[in-house]
């Protein structure tokens, strides 16, 4: 059994408090309502009639009284909390059942206990008071009334009677505290599963607190990638301290780890003299499996298995792998077999974490691609900036060494011009190496950032840059501020670089549902002439490749205008949803 965390817990004690205050009232109107025979009984506190239905309303309602007053204050206050004993209920359920003529009413106050005992997890405290309770309206009746065959048929009926209502209470507050403690333990599946923590710490922990949960020896996750040809497989003990990563594996092993058809959820035991039995369904339908396939020897032997679980988790909507527990074991150690029961819930834990797993899978991957065209933008920057002043300094240096000699005059003039070129270029290599440092921008200070940004631009280049911030108090998160200051930067060291422009004008603005930046030069403007939007830049290969990537990437927009001699414009506009 899981220890409830406190949200659970006192969402538990609150449905307690309110349950106490409904019964114990339908208890009250009950006994309200009765109309005792004319002759008394002969209890055993000797309380005929009226009065005794008198002392048990008064009695009962106080009872209500005080839980009521309980109910309201937690209500009212969060600053204290007044816990009511179940040992004060019990008490008043054994003085009820001598005191009230009316055995509804008393019924009543039994299975709120019931309730009570089994939400808060006493099974053995709750079947307890289930027999004893029997026991005892089968005495408080045989107290009141003659012996007589026929009557002995009546204890017995309500005595059952009593037995099965009570168990039946018992099996549903027992039912509300499992939903509400696997509710808290997929929740702490999903929180486990963040692209913060890593793929391979989120899958390690997530596989772990599985195997923990089911109580096995182990626990392995298989998931095939079709675009890499590859299998990657997490194998987990739950007491392991050591992180380790997945192992990658061929295709062709995908046998041991993905077993039989991914259409079915199946549990397997595996015998000494033979290949076993087991027991599954089509996840699809439901449907039992009548004739399940034995699972390769192989995953017998990979994992040293006596008995295993194996379910499907999705990908994109379609099966992409296996989540395998094995060998459970009880507290003691000794084995234990899975049942169907746990085939069901494992079924219900893959399928929640599927969509955040698949998440992360999704992050690492873009960041991948993220890491890929920065990687790329680097390479043809230097290769097409750098590299090629490099050769070409090169060329020009054995040039000079042949003609240094014979015309030291000219061969001093063009030095110095290389050596104005390498200033240049280093300055160029300065700029790269500052842009490639991990940058942090939030909104409180994306605007001097853009100011200042702006001021070294015109000191350093000699244009005149206009920065025009239409909201003083911008409002966008970290990252939209982070990719834009990026995208506002390359923007202008382009401008500088290939449209030899004499002015630069950006506006920035921002209302409820996006965030837009212009960025208008009177360059060269690029080789193309006209309006284009994202898609057409993608399929005519137009535009700078870095501030696509880096605008697609927050979801945006990107729009250029070129008019080839007469300079170009760019509009980025990213949704703040």
């Amino acid at each position: 059994m899981m220890v409830l965390e406190n949200a659970e817990r006192m969402h538990l004690e609150r449905q307690v408090t309110l349950a106490r205050v409904i019964f114990a009232a339908l208890a009250l109107v009950d006994l309200v309502e009765f109309r005792p025979p004319t002759g008394g009984g002969m209890g055993a506190l000797a309380i005929s009639g009226v009065d005794r239905a008198w002392a048990s309303a008064a009695f009962l309602a106080a009872y209500v009284g005080l839980a009521l007053a309980i109910l309201l204050y937690e209500r009212g206050t969060s600053l204290a909390k007044v816990e009511f004993p179940l040992l004060v209920d019990f008490v008043a359920l054994v003085c009820f059942l001598f005191l009230s003529p009316s055995l509804a009413a008393w019924w009543f106050l039994f299975l709120f206990l019931v309730f009570a005992l089994s939400t808060r997890g006493n099974s053995r405290a709750m079947l307890g008071l289930v027999c004893v309770a029997t026991v005892g309206i089968i005495f408080r009746i045989a107290a009141t009334e003659s012996f007589a065959v026929r009557s002995a048929w009546h204890w017995l009926a309500i005595g059952l009677a009593t037995l099965i209502s009570g168990l039946g209470m018992g099996f549903l507050g027992a039912r509300e505290r499992q939903h509400l403690e696997r509710q808290q333990f997929l929740e702490k599946l999903s929180q486990l599963l963040q692209f913060d923590r890593g793929l391979t710490e989120s899958v390690r922990q997530a596989l772990g607190e599985i195997a923990l949960a089911f109580n096995c020896e182990q626990a392995c996750f298989a998931i095939r990638d079709e675009e890499l040809e590859r299998l990657f497989v997490w194998k987990i003990h739950p007491n392991e301290h050591e992180p380790s990563g997945p192992e990658t594996l061929a295709l062709s092993r995908s046998e041991t780890f993905l077993t039989d058809s991914f259409e079915t959820s199946f549990a397997w035991e595996f015998e000494e003299n033979g290949p076993g039995r087991g027991f599954g369904w089509d996840r699809r339908t439901g449907q039992a499996v009548r004739h399940l396939a034995a699972p390769p020897s192989s995953t017998r032997h990979e994992f040293g298995a006596h008995a295993f679980m194996a379910v499907t988790i999705d990908s994109a909507g379609k099966p992409a792998g296996r989540v395998l527990l094995l060998n459970p074991k009880q507290s003691g150690g000794s084995a234990l077999k899975f049942t169907s029961a746990d085939l069901r819930w494992l079924e219900q834990i893959v399928r929640h974490i599927a969509l955040p797993l698949e998440n992360v899978f999704l992050m690492r991957h873009l960041r991948a691609r993220a890491i890929e065209s920065e990687r790329s933008r680097i390479s043809r920057d230097l290769h097409d900036g750098i590299l090629q002043t490099l050769l070409s300094l090169n060329i020009q240096l054995d040039v000079l060494r042949h003609k240094f000699p014979w015309a030291p005059e000219q061969a001093g003039s063009e030095l110095e011009t290389l050596q104005k070129t390498v200033q240049q270029e280093s300055e160029e290599l300065r700029r790269m190496v500052t842009d490639l440092r991990p940058l942090r921008v939030e909104s409180a200070d994306m605007r001097e950032l853009m100011l200042g940004f702006a001021e070294r631009f015109r000191n350093e280049s000699g244009l005149a840059v206009d920065l025009f911030i239409e909201d003083r108090s911008l409002r966008m998160p970290d990252r939209i501020c982070r990719e834009l200051f990026q995208i506002y930067r390359e923007s202008l060291n382009n401008i500088k670089k290939h449209a030899k422009a004499s002015h630069v004008v950006v506006k920035l603005g921002q209302d409820e549902a996006k965030v837009s930046m212009v960025v208008d030069d009177n360059g060269h403007g690029f080789s193309f002439s006209g309006n284009y939007a994202s898609e057409d830049l993608d399929r005519l290969r137009l535009g700078p490749i870095s501030i696509k990537e880096r605008t697609r990437s927050v979801g945006g927009t990107l729009t250029v205008e070129s008019n080839p001699g007469h300079g170009a414009r760019l509009t980025v506009e990213i949704p703040l949803n």
